[in-house]
């Protein structure tokens, strides 16, 4: 079982001492991550900005994209996407939102029909218009908002003011980030999108959480050592099922990221940026070092590390 080990049990890291430079370092990544959102906005997809959505499947052999965008470019419909999924011969049309309506939209399609002929299977059409498609926006940045207005009230009553104001700053600061990632790689915003911000909420706040019952254990029974002392043996505590359950979740994403083919590309490089490369940063060096400026242990740094409780 030695053999399997990734980080021996008795590791003495301090990760408090970063804490003057990851507080910086997040705080500039957040500006940067805000101001992309704002000047460079999102590349939201149909089912936020409305349009038509083709699922088809050629009859004959892989899809020729390049043959299909250049027919489907000379319709004067605008922005028209090609994405390829699963098989070879699955594809994925995208078209911009046409003025004039439902109607307006049902004569793309029919335009597109024609253009793609009797060689291809429609198997799925979808036409999301611009109401439908504000609805959906709006009703999911509700969703993510009531989500953290949750936690924030469950993890009140479940540890101390401080831990919620902590663990909500950190996982604004997952979501801010993740979000600029977005911004910046111009990944398709959706609902899938969505689905995915929640999911790294979830996994970050789990960790979080970990972190944070160590924390509190150690203050019951450590009541003299220094606050930054605790925090690093709280979190090299958990560091070994920390890095186990994020290699784990690594390998299943970069699984899904390679071969999960173009359907959920973006889904997965969400959460492959939020999960593994945020979330874990800030479980370590935000989520647990805030706690000392947000007050917990007051006092404590007044103490020597040498006066530790030994009982």
């Amino acid at each position: 079982m030695r053999l399997l080990r990734i980080v021996p049990d008795d590791t003495k890291f301090n990760f408090m001492r970063f804490r003057r430079i990851s507080f910086p370092i997040s705080a500039m990544m957040s500006i940067l991550a805000i101001s992309l959102y704002f000047f460079h906005g999102l590349n939201f997809g149909i089912d936020f900005k409305g349009g038509t959505l083709i699922e088809i499947q050629t009859k004959a052999g892989p899809a020729d994209l390049a043959k299909m965008r250049a027919s489907l470019g000379a319709l004067g419909l605008g922005e028209v996407q090609l994405q390829q999924f699963g098989a070879p011969n699955d594809v994925l049309i995208r078209i911009a939102e046409q003025p004039g309506g439902d109607a307006a939209q049902q004569v793309a399609v029919t335009k597109v029909r024609g253009a793609l002929g009797e060689d291809v299977n429609y198997r799925r059409v979808e036409v999301v218009g611009p109401r439908v498609s504000g609805e959906l926006l709006s009703y999911g940045t509700i969703g993510l908002m009531m989500a953290i207005f949750c936690i924030l009230i469950y993890l009140w009553f479940r540890f101390e003011w401080q831990f919620a104001l902590g663990a909500m700053i950190a996982n604004v600061h997952d979501l801010v980030l993740t979000i600029g990632f977005m911004s910046l790689t111009r990944i398709d915003f959706d609902l899938t999108s969505i689905a995915a911000l929640l999911t790294i909420l979830g996994y970050s706040l789990n960790d979080t959480v970990v972190i944070y019952d160590r924390i509190r254990e150690m203050l019951r029974r450590y009541k003299r050592m220094t606050m930054a002392d605790l925090l690093n043996i709280s979190v090299n505590a958990t560091l070994s099922r920390s890095i186990i359950t994020h290699v784990t979740v690594t390998l299943a994403l970069l699984a899904l990221l390679l071969f999960g083919g173009q359907a959920i590309h973006s889904f997965t490089a969400t959460m492959m940026f939020g999960v593994v490369l945020v979330g874990t940063y800030t479980s370590v060096f935000i989520a647990a070092p805030i706690l000392i400026y947000l007050g917990v242990g007051s006092g404590r740094d007044s103490l020597s590390s040498s006066d530790r409780d030994k009982s």
